[in-house]
C-alpha cells in the first residue's frame, strides 16, 4: 500500500525526534524523499509542509529544508464555541440574547480592531448559561463588511460566537487574558457583587481581507481555563 502524507509526516517527525535528523541539519530533498518512500513530489511536499506549520521545519526557498534549532510543536488555538464547552462539562446550555444594535463603536475600539470612522458595526450582548446559572457575559462588536449575513443571523436561536465560527472565515487574531473586578453591567448578568474577581477574555480577529470581530467575553466566578498542549 502506498505511503499517504500522513504516513511521511511521522516518518520525518520520527526521524526529528529520535535526532536522526539532529537540530539545524539540512534534510534530504523532497526528490530523493519521494524516490525512497515511493510517492510524488507533491505527497512528500505536503507532509513536510504540515511539519513546517507545527514548528519542526525549517523551509527556505532556495535553501532547503532544515530541521529547526529547537524543534517544538507550536501551539495552536481555534476559536471556541462556548455553547459546546458548555456541554463538554456535562451541563446544559442555554442563552439569551440581551441586547443587538447598529451603533457608533467607540473610537478607542476602532481604533483597537483597525476600522475607520464610517466602518458599518453592530454590538451584541449576549449572556450565556450552564445549567441555567450564569456561565459568561459577551459583549461584542461585529464589523459587518467581515462578516457578510451576519445582520440577518436568527440569535435568539444561535449565538454570535458560533455563527461567525461557522459562516466567517478567520485568518488571525489577538487574544489576552486578564484578571478584573466585575462591572456593574457583568455584575448584575453573571449574578455577583461588583469588584467580585473576573476572568475576562478580550479577543480580537480578522479575515484575510478585513477585520471580523472584536470582544470582551466575562466569565462567572469560579471559571477556570483549561489548556491542552
Amino acid at each position: 500500500m502506498a505511503m499517504t502524507w500522513q504516513d511521511i509526516r511521522a516518518e520525518a517527525l520520527r526521524r526529528i525526534q529520535r535526532r536522526e535528523w539532529p537540530p539545524s541539519a539540512q534534510i534530504p530533498n523532497e526528490a530523493d524523499l519521494a524516490r525512497e518512500f515511493g510517492v510524488s513530489r507533491a505527497t512528500v511536499n505536503r507532509a513536510l509542509g504540515a511539519l513546517a506549520e507545527e514548528g519542526f521545519l525549517e523551509r527556505r526557498r532556495k535553501a532547503g529544508t532544515r530541521v529547526a534549532l529547537l524543534p517544538q510543536r507550536r501551539a495552536q488555538m481555534a476559536i471556541p464555541v462556548i455553547r459546546q464547552e458548555v456541554e463538554a462539562r456535562g451541563q446544559s446550555f442555554s442563552m439569551s440574547l440581551v441586547a443587538r444594535a447598529r451603533t457608533p463603536m467607540p473610537p478607542p475600539l476602532r481604533a483597537a480592531l483597525g476600522l475607520g470612522e464610517t466602518a458599518p458595526v453592530e454590538r451584541v450582548q449576549t449572556l450565556f448559561l450552564a445549567d441555567s446559572r450564569p456561565f459568561a457575559f459577551e459583549d461584542r462588536w461585529v464589523h459587518l463588511d467581515g462578516a457578510p449575513g451576519f445582520e440577518q443571523a436568527p440569535l435568539d436561536r444561535i449565538s454570535a460566537n458560533e455563527w461567525l465560527v461557522q459562516e466567517t472565515a478567520f485568518d488571525r487574531g489577538t487574544l489576552d487574558y486578564s484578571a478584573e473586578p466585575a462591572g456593574t453591567t457583568e455584575a448584575r448578568h453573571l449574578g455577583c457583587a461588583e469588584g467580585t474577581p473576573l476572568m475576562i477574555l478580550d479577543r480580537r480577529t480578522y479575515g484575510p481581507e478585513y477585520p471580523v470581530t472584536l470582544v470582551r467575553l466575562a466569565f462567572a466566578p469560579g471559571y477556570r481555563v483549561r489548556l491542552e498542549i
